[in-house]
């Protein structure tokens, strides 16, 4: 168990261009504002009220358009990022994150940049003698406080807060989760969002996480 909800209310989210909320306007920006976060978390929390959810979900493997109000990830002439390496968790800042599995702290680090992790820890797992790593990321800034390399957490701890915006990175109320085999060297940050070229080599070291949820 993740967060202290119940998954059978929960309503799967869509921020790829088949959502038509999304689509853009004559003016080549999207039919709402996301560059503004009030905006955006009306958006989300409007259709969790409309569909009497209480968490949306959803995203692994999808191809966004919402990325497009951050220059985190298009910047200069590379490819821009688009394709969503973790599970997204929307749910009111505050939720509190359980460890879903016994792990140990691996890494931290608030990712202060708009578009960005916010407050972000990764778990380190070894589970049937091989390592994976689980990232938490959009978290409040207290959910840092008293870490440290190697902290032990027992499945169904609490870990962590949903953080408010703008300290969770600024985007609505949210966690995202993500398994990764591989860190390719990195600490208290790993890649949520990969360019459409790099998609395959990202996936094989970012498994699906739905299983993990529950």
């Amino acid at each position: 168990m993740l967060l202290s909800v119940n998954l059978s209310n929960a309503l799967p989210l869509d921020f790829s261009a088949s959502n038509p909320d999304l689509l853009l306007n004559p003016h080549d920006r999207p039919a709402l504002d996301l560059t503004n976060t009030a905006v955006f978390t009306e958006y989300v929390f409007g259709k969790l009220r409309e569909a009497g959810a209480v968490v949306g979900i959803g995203g692994y493997n999808e191809h966004r358009v919402i990325y497009r109000r951050s220059e985190h990830f298009n910047s200069g002439d590379t490819e821009p990022r688009e394709i969503h390496l973790g599970i997204d968790l929307w749910a009111e800042a505050g939720t509190t994150v359980f460890t879903p599995r016994d792990g140990v702290v691996h890494s931290f680090q608030d990712n202060a940049h708009f578009g960005d992790y916010g407050p972000t820890i990764i778990l380190q797992h070894d589970i049937n003698g091989k390592t994976i790593y689980s990232l938490y990321g959009h978290l409040s800034r207290t959910s840092l406080d008293g870490l440290y390399d190697g902290k032990v957490f027992r499945a169904g701890e609490k870990l962590a807060d949903i953080g408010p915006y703008p300290e969770n990175g600024d985007w609505p109320p949210h966690l995202h989760f993500q398994l990764i085999t591989d860190l390719l060297g990195n600490r208290g940050d790993f890649p949520g969002v990969c360019a459409v070229s790099d998609r395959e080599r990202f996936l094989a070291i970012c498994p699906d996480p739905a299983s993990w949820i529950i």
